[in-house]
């Protein structure tokens, strides 16, 4: 058997934790697959007195990771320090520098300089390997990069989010706010106790970028993403969904369009009847359109430490096995630019609710400013029926705003915009508007 394959892990927190767990555990098993030892010689972390629940005697420890990086002690460099910036990208750039392969976790940092890192990696002849950064447990990494090679990738979207995916599945299964999930979330350990980047899609959007660099072969362009999180949604909007016959995941989706690529993150209607629909709580889904293979959808844990772990033990054995990849899939040089898509119609069309004051006119407002923007509507719903209706024949007025929704057909987001800018312009509304995106799904 050939020479141990060493490993130093940069970061024991609850990832690094189950590295340790999983090293231990399986490391016999992983010995045979990949035809040689993989060993943990060395390790990082803030404080070499927190109890993380398991052994860490026999390794070397280093306080600082870039030592550790540089060090002679090990061959394989495992960051999961987390951050764009600072100790993890110092650590990173230092072990690549040494000559060290790379497995990180670190979606943040690949984001903003995944292909300078890649381009580096691939001058140093070494890997740079992040399976666990997008998805967790899922090898969505490995099935665009190598399994779908012979595949031209049309669109690639997904639950990316596990803690969105848990507020939005609690919120209709049990009626709850928003406000009220989120808590339990925290209480759970699902968010953290500042939930912005989960809830506001930048996690998603980080992930997403990534794997459309992957799929399409352009340049990492995290900035250009429209995002969009889920704190708007309420459980009228879950009440809706439902009878209209959807259901609201925040998804992330990447597709190419023949005036570039179009990347955005935001909640989105999904029919009942897809797969996607079907992914309840902190599961994670990533579904790809290849023009050979058709469309795939891949299922699983997207955080938590043992499911990450796995993942990153999977960069691992490629490492140990000689496997040494373009990190993004093709050369970094051979990377095209980014080019943002024009505007589009979105074939889905749109659910808007909006809180319409009960008086005269109000719903000849409405229609004039959907038909000045050259949107067609399928259908009008007045949510309460028993309330008095939206009168456009001199009625005397209500006291109470009325929600009524309003279903598009296919039509672009800046006639939407223009639209409701409009509505609102003219009084008739209460509060903002809603609006969510209809996805066409198989």
């Amino acid at each position: 058997m050939a020479s141990a394959l060493r490993l130093g892990v940069a970061g024991l927190g609850t990832v690094g934790a189950s590295l340790v767990r999983l090293l231990t555990k399986n490391g016999a098993a992983l010995a045979r697959k990949c035809g040689r030892p993989v060993v943990l010689t060395a390790v990082s972390a803030r404080d070499r007195t927190r109890d993380r629940g398991v052994d860490l005697s026999g390794f070397t420890w280093f306080d600082d990771p870039v030592e550790l990086a540089r060090s002679g002690e090990i061959d394989v460099f495992v960051e999961l320090i987390g951050g764009a910036s600072g100790p993890a990208e110092a650590s990173v750039r230092a072990a690549i520098a040494s000559g060290k392969h790379v497995v990180t976790a670190n979606k943040a940092l690949l984001a903003r300089h995944g292909v300078e890192l890649a381009g580096l990696a691939e001058r140093a002849g070494v890997s740079l390997n992040y399976e666990a950064a997008v998805a967790g447990g899922i090898p969505i990494v490995k099935t665009l990069r190598e399994a779908m090679a012979g595949n031209s990738v049309a669109r690639v979207y997904g639950i990316l989010n596990g803690t969105c995916n848990y507020i939005l599945t609690r919120m209709e299964r049990e009626g709850l706010s928003f406000a009220e999930c989120l808590a339990d979330a925290q209480r759970l350990g699902y968010a953290e106790a500042d939930p912005t980047f989960d809830i506001e899609g930048n996690d998603t959007a980080h992930k997403l970028a990534l794997l459309t660099s992957l799929a399409f072969g352009c340049k990492i362009s995290a900035d250009d993403i429209y995002l969009e999180g889920i704190t708007s949604i309420t459980t009228a909007d879950i009440r809706a969904a439902d009878e209209l016959g959807y259901r609201i995941k925040l998804l992330g989706v990447a597709q190419k369009t023949d005036s570039g690529i179009e990347q955005r993150v935001h909640p989105t209607m999904v029919p009942k009847s897809s797969a996607i629909a079907r992914i309840d709580g902190v599961l994670n889904a990533v579904a790809v359109d290849g023009d050979f293979v058709g469309e795939i959808v891949l299922v699983g844990p997207g955080a938590g430490g043992d499911a990450t772990a796995s993942s990153v033990a999977s960069d691992i054995a490629d490492i140990a096995r000689g496997d040494v990849a373009p990190a993004l899939g093709s050369p970094s040089d051979e990377l095209v630019d980014y080019t943002r898509a024009g505007m589009r119609r979105h074939e889905g069309g749109y659910y808007i609710r909006l809180s319409v004051f009960d008086r005269p006119g109000a719903f000849a407002t409405i229609a004039r400013a959907m038909a000045d923007a050259n949107i067609s509507l399928e259908s009008i719903v007045q949510r309460r029926a028993e309330a008095p209706g939206l009168s456009d024949r001199g009625a005397g007025e209500g006291t109470e705003p009325q929600p009524v929704i309003l279903i598009t057909y296919e039509t672009t987001e800046a006639a939407v915009k223009e639209a409701l800018e409009a509505i609102v312009a003219r009084g008739v509304v209460a509060d903002a508007p809603q609006m969510i995106r209809i996805e066409k799904l198989a």
